[in-house]
């Protein structure tokens, strides 16, 4: 049987799809996890993922929430599933973590936290990547006051025109289809703002308001008008608590932009991607008046990331990232008897931020978010 068997917190994924081969070629990178198996609803799926990566396929659901081997559950099944499969894993016992939105209406979501917390289990979701490097250096520059107090945030996720793009030969490793059809009901926002809100709140805390605008504005994508898609463009003005104020757009239209910027008083923190744990961190400082009179900015320089982003087993698609990290600091946290750093309530206060960015298919709307969480803390090696 394969070499991830051999680690001390068992796990089994749910859901053999296009994204299951992202976390099936990080997990390598910690050893301490070993999966038990694999179930997929489609059994010929199941059989060819399981067959391509030499693990065991579940015959069913019930086998695998019978294996006492099993600790967590991954739950990699499509959106419009996370929310049953997730429920039915607490009902037997088990942690779960989730690919992102961990549900698809805040009312399921409240549900599973409050859930978990009622039987003792340990609930967390993806997006981790705000536990990569490049987003633990921006955090340290911040905490180290590189740029002063930070004031505004401009953060980016456009994806180019995906339905211009051949997204039906899109295809996994072991064999899966890029799920498009999910992909386009869903909608860019509630797949992959995320990943700066996760960033963000992690580094500036709760936030208190939004305002939001969206539009569906290409609806053929697949051919032939389709109301049912989500909006394929939003724009959020995101206010936080501790004042930072934030402006965030997604989408499937514009070209390709995943950067962000933050605003302080003694400078500006740059990223160019964060779909790659190893991209460049940069600062622009305030500059002397002696070194220009038009530019308040001096040139960009480079900080050095708190550590190399050198772990040997990677996903190297359109992004560059270790998909099983989250997977792992959970089963730490279980472990030593406390919460993971992505924690249900921390997940919960990013779903509700992104749902209502996401819920503006086609109107403006101000959303005062009522969720908060405890204060994320830094991975020990990127220092306080």
């Amino acid at each position: 049987m394969s070499g991830l068997m051999t680690g001390t917190t068992g796990i089994a994924f749910i859901g053999c799809g296009y994204v299951a081969d992202f976390y099936m070629a990080t997990l390598p990178n910690h050893p301490e996890l070993a999966l038990r198996g694999v179930y997929d609803c489609d059994s010929e799926r199941s059989k060819k993922f399981s067959g391509f990566h030499g693990v065991h396929p579940y015959s069913s659901v019930e086998e695998l929430l019978a294996d006492e081997t099993v600790t967590i559950v991954v739950n990699l099944t499509n959106p419009g599933s996370h929310y049953e499969v997730s429920r039915r894993c607490l009902e037997a016992g088990k942690h779960v973590y989730s690919e992102k939105p961990f549900a698809e209406d805040l009312r399921q979501a409240t549900d599973l936290v409050e859930f978990a917390e009622e039987r003792g289990l340990t609930l967390s979701s993806a997006p981790c990547s705000a536990l990569g490097e490049t987003a633990q250096t921006v955090w340290r520059a911040l905490r180290d006051e590189v740029i002063g107090r930070p004031r505004l945030v401009y953060a980016e996720l456009d994806d180019g025109a995906v339905h211009q793009m051949p997204y039906r030969t899109w295809i996994s490793p072991s064999g899966a289809p890029w799920p498009y059809e999910d992909e386009f009901r869903v909608g860019p926002t509630l797949e992959h703002a995320g990943y700066y809100v996760t960033w963000l709140t992690a580094f500036f805390g709760p936030v208190s308001e939004v305002v939001s605008f969206g539009r569906l504005i290409q609806p053929e994508k697949l051919g032939t008008p389709d109301t049912g898609f989500a909006a394929d463009f939003t724009c959020a003005c995101i206010e936080f608590d501790s004042g930072v104020v934030a402006r965030l757009t997604c989408g499937t239209l514009a070209p390709e932009n995943h950067s962000l910027q933050i605003v302080g008083d003694a400078g500006v923190l740059s990223v160019s991607e964060c779909w790659d744990y190893g991209a460049e961190v940069k600062v622009r400082r305030r500059a002397d008046v002696s070194e220009s009179v038009h530019h308040y900015l001096a040139e960009a320089e480079k900080i050095p990331l708190v550590r190399p982003a050198d772990y040997p087993f990677r996903y190297q698609d359109t992004h560059d990232m270790d998909f099983s990290r989250g997977v792992a600091d959970m089963a730490a946290a279980i472990d030593r008897g406390a919460s993971p750093r992505l924690s249900a309530r921390h997940a919960l206060h990013v779903l509700e931020i992104v749902l209502a960015i996401s819920g503006t298919a086609d109107a403006t709307a101000r959303t005062v978010i009522r969720s908060t969480f405890d204060a994320v803390e830094p991975m020990p090696w990127a220092g306080r």
